[in-house]
């Protein structure tokens, strides 16, 4: 987490995993307000907690949550659990008369020793769209690991496995998600990230971001009395 979020309701934490709905960014239509969607800035209910001798484990709701920017009945649960493993779920359930479609991200941020000496294996071959403002959007196709070198903001259509290599703590995250064909990858870099006010001076040097996600074309579309789960899995390994 940023040493200088403002840990406000006004904004999002920079940090953690905040929770991308019902939209990611600016919507399908480029003009969806605010960034995101409302779930990351709204408080969720505590209803339930759990702990055992290998982990600690909590639930929250979110119901019916801002009508006048998504008309729909809806009913949201997040479940985390914290152990060796670390888990995290997202059940989207329309409890309204009338289907609805929707984008959602769990936009999990990542420390790492230094981002240019970081890589992520498995997406190799995978289509991805890259957001940067300037660059071509494609699809494009990845060639080997990815690697960073400036700005980065891809959407990945995939659902593999996806290890954060990172050489200078000496390990790698394992991400393993479900229900997710998207992947988002994200590093603001050096002059985008010297505008943001909650990043701290070289911050984006030690983050990054590995989200989980079904966005754009990959939007869930959700009848009545349906729900949907998307979530995924983070395991440390130390590297090879």
């Amino acid at each position: 987490m940023s040493e200088v979020t403002a840990l406000d309701t006004k904004s999002a934490i920079r940090g953690g995993v905040p929770i991308c709905w019902p939209w990611f960014g600016a919507g399908p239509n480029g003009v969806a307000t605010p960034l995101h969607g409302f779930a990351r800035l709204t408080e969720w209910r505590l209803v339930k907690t759990e702990q055992s001798s290998e982990s600690v484990g909590a639930t929250y709701l979110l119901i019916d949550a801002n009508p006048e920017k998504f008309p729909h009945r809806h009913r949201l649960t997040y479940q985390v659990s914290f152990g060796a493993v670390f888990s995290a779920s997202l059940t989207v359930r329309n409890t309204g008369t009338r289907r609805f479609v929707f984008e959602e991200a769990l936009h999990t941020y990542f420390r790492v020793g230094d981002v240019r000496q970081t890589t992520l294996t498995g997406l190799d071959g995978a289509d991805y769209l890259d957001r940067v403002p300037g660059h071509k959007l494609g699809p494009h196709r990845q060639a080997g690991d990815v690697a960073f070198s400036a700005e980065t903001d891809r959407i990945y259509h995939s659902a593999a496995e996806i290890q954060v290599v990172d050489p200078v703590l000496g390990r790698r995250i394992i991400v393993s998600r479900t229900g997710s064909r998207d992947a988002v990858v994200w590093n603001p870099w050096s002059e985008k990230s010297a505008l943001v006010p909650d990043f701290g001076p070289e911050e984006w040097t030690g983050m990054i971001c590995v989200e989980t996600a079904n966005v754009a074309e990959h939007a869930v579309t959700l009848n009545p009395g349906r729900e949907h789960t998307m979530g995924f899995t983070l395991r440390l390994a130390p590297l090879e």
